[in-house]
């Protein structure tokens, strides 16, 4: 499977700058702006509801409000096809290590379980 070239121009700005965005002065907002939108649109999700669909329709909600424990948490974004939901996804900004930190893997279980959805994708 051949890999589409805003993917492959995602990877290669990030990995030609790791350094600068794992230091800590990059944060999760940019992150998600300049990375995570792209490449979900690149992989044909309408992020930004460029179809203008209404909200029960949208394929991607982004801060999806969901009830854990009688409180209201917002993943960052929602995925759905039909509007049903599919999957969360999680984003941290790069300097946080998601190998040593289990602290955001717990956060998305949570938001995952509670939804009762069987698949959710954490990122840096």
């Amino acid at each position: 499977m051949n890999c589409s070239p805003e993917v492959l121009e995602l990877v290669k700005r990030f990995s030609d700058n790791t350094e600068a965005y794992k230091s800590g002065k990059y944060n999760e907002t940019q992150i998600r702006l300049e990375f995570i939108d792209p490449l979900f649109k690149a992989l044909g999700w309408d992020v930004h509801n460029e179809k203008g669909y209404a909200e029960a329709y949208k394929d991607v909600i982004h801060e999806d409000a969901i009830k854990i424990g009688g409180y209201t948490k917002a993943p960052d974004y929602c995925f759905r096809i039909g509007g049903t939901r599919k999957f969360f996804l999680e984003a941290k900004k790069p300097s946080i290590n998601l190998k040593q930190d289990i602290s955001p893997a717990y956060q998305l279980r949570r938001y995952a379980w509670s939804a009762k959805l069987p698949l959710s994708i954490l990122t840096d």
